[in-house]
């Protein structure tokens, strides 16, 4: 078993965990434990690089490590310049939460919510505060991991090119700031377990997500109105709801001890960085046993979460075409309906892909120049809950009971097609359909409804793009395979091809609406185009005696 570097770094302190009563000894190993089984597990957001066969992988679920110190160059920007430290840190503390808290949502709630441990190590002469300490480090551990790596190449510049204190500051705030992003989040979670139990609670905690990723995109672009500016040297104008924004709490102290701003709203907001992450922190450590006692929930079954199957067993009978079609149709909604780690890994997609369409518009929805609204064509932003899709389909392979496709070796299955067509039919009529229905009522609001005929088309195209998603991914028979097993350099490319190809299809959707009844011509095509990809895209010689694809250990 690897001897982790950061294990030796925690061995420097270990004499502080022994006068906090905890084992140390025992920590270590349940945190080298921990970290070995990461190296085993599989990122779900901008997913990277691969598990090597038979082959150890340290550093766990920061594989894609690279990809976030790519985007991390990013905040150089706002670090070089001097003057003007609240717009400027207020961006980066703001971009920065929104990346890591929907990594930390997306990627780790599975760990956060895991009782997998618990079976095992309560049964043993394990201490509980030693074993709540262990997971509160291991979450920080690649929470600091993944931030250093987005931050990173920001603080290095900042030593360099704004100072020591400068640097000092921005090293605090990143901690403080991954305090706050964890302890939030677990206290929400906390929350809806102390109110509810069994599979409503699992469902809630699938909504809480949602809610998350929404709250962090919408507060990303609140940052930018705190202030009053048509360039980077705009003024900053106190507000009572500023307070309720925590990118300004870390961006405060820059202005208060650099710039030398004295003002009041500023000097409480400074010590709303320091004083509301110490204090959530200190609570969540203080309610870790309740919040431990109260995760038992989620292995309560309860009668609610199960699936009638009368509104699959209806639109099974609307939309497929034969038997083995409205077969998969039902097992593959009633799949996304009960496996806990599907929704767990695809519901913050779902509210990324509902606010993201009305990012761009923001700006005339802000200032209320709405007139000039209803005459663009910004509806076509709409296209962007396609995203949904790609995610989607990515993941209707996985299951955690993914032993149970050994059915498909002894059903008799003439061709896979039929399999194919219901699972994709039952993703998009029971996520993409309600998404797009909600997202296309509030356009119709905005732009009138002379936008009908084209969120019609949109519609069309998305059930095209589900097709194309198909077949850019890689192809497997639904829910047959563990989330473990993903090769998720398979998925890399293929995920900006097809980000590329959504973004094509939006161009070209807004040239058809420069020509005169173009967008009712392209209805037309698109009614042909969906009538002949959804009859010949799937293939069907796969699933022949002895070709049914070999389970993955």
């Amino acid at each position: 078993m690897n001897d982790f570097y950061i294990l030796k770094l925690l061995d420097r302190l270990k004499g502080g965990f022994r006068r906090a009563h905890v084992d140390y000894e025992m920590l270590r190993s349940i945190l080298q434990v921990k970290l070995t089984m990461d190296g085993r597990r599989t990122p779900t957001v901008l997913s990277g690089g691969a598990q090597k066969k038979n082959q150890g992988t340290e550093g766990s679920p920061l594989r894609i490590q690279w990809i976030y110190l790519l985007l991390g160059f990013m905040l150089i920007l706002f670090i070089v310049p001097d003057g003007n430290y609240m717009l400027m840190m207020s961006m980066v503390f703001a971009i920065s939460m929104f990346i890591i808290a929907t990594t930390l949502i997306s990627d780790f709630s599975s760990v956060m919510l895991d009782l997998r441990d618990k079976n095992i190590l309560f049964s043993k002469p394990v201490d509980r505060r030693t074993l709540n300490m262990a997971k509160i480090i291991h979450i920080l551990i690649y929470l600091l991991t993944l931030t250093l790596t987005f931050m990173g190449p920001s603080l290095v510049v900042s030593l360099f090119m704004q100072g020591g204190v400068f640097f000092l500051i921005y090293a605090a705030g990143v901690l403080l700031m991954d305090c706050f992003i964890l302890v939030v989040t677990a206290l929400l979670y906390l929350l809806i377990l102390r109110i509810f139990d069994g599979e409503k609670l699992k469902d809630l905690i699938n909504y809480i997500q949602i809610i998350l990723s929404v709250g962090t995109v919408v507060g990303y672009q609140l940052v930018p109105r705190l202030f009053d500016s048509t360039d980077m040297a705009g003024t900053f104008q106190p507000a009572w709801w500023q307070y309720l924004v925590a990118p300004v709490w870390f961006a405060a102290p820059f202005e208060v001890l650099m710039g030398g701003s004295r003002g009041t709203e500023l000097i409480v907001l400074a010590v709303l960085a320091l004083a509301v992450p110490v204090v959530l922190l200190l609570a969540y450590i203080k309610l870790m046993p309740v919040f431990e006692r109260n995760l038992q929930k989620l292995s309560e079954q309860g009668a609610g979460g199960k699936d009638s199957g009368r509104v699959a067993g209806r639109l099974s009978e609307l939309f497929c075409r034969n038997k083995i079609e409205a077969m998969f149709f039902r097992f593959t909604w009633s799949m996304m309906r009960n496996e806990r780690d599907f929704k767990l890994k695809v519901y913050p997609t779902i509210g990324l892909s509902l606010v993201l369409p009305f990012i761009f518009i923001f700006n005339q929805v802000w200032s209320g120049d709405l007139a000039s609204l209803k005459d663009s064509r910004a509806y076509l932003f709409i296209y962007f809950s396609g995203l949904l899709l790609m995610t989607v389909v990515q993941m209707l392979r996985y299951s955690a009971s993914y032993k149970g496709a050994w059915i498909y070796r002894t059903i008799p299955l003439p061709e896979t097609a039929p399999v194919y067509r219901g699972m994709l039919k039952a993703g998009v009529l029971r996520l993409l359909l309600p998404l797009f229905a909600l997202e296309a009522a509030i356009f119709i609001w905005l732009f009138g409804m002379r936008i009908l005929p084209d969120l019609a088309a949109v519609l069309l195209v998305l059930l095209l793009y589900t097709v194309i998603c198909f077949r850019v991914l890689p192809q497997a028979l639904p829910f047959s395979e563990k989330y473990e097993a993903a090769k998720q350099k398979d998925f890399q490319g293929s995920a900006f091809a097809l980000l590329f190809i959504l973004i094509g299809l939006g161009g070209l959707h807004f040239a058809i609406t420069l020509l005169p009844s173009g967008v009712y011509i392209y209805l037309v095509i698109l009614v042909a185009a969906n009538w002949w990809i959804w009859r010949r895209s799937f293939p069907g010689s796969a699933s022949r005696s002895g070709q049914i694809p070999t389970l993955r250990a």
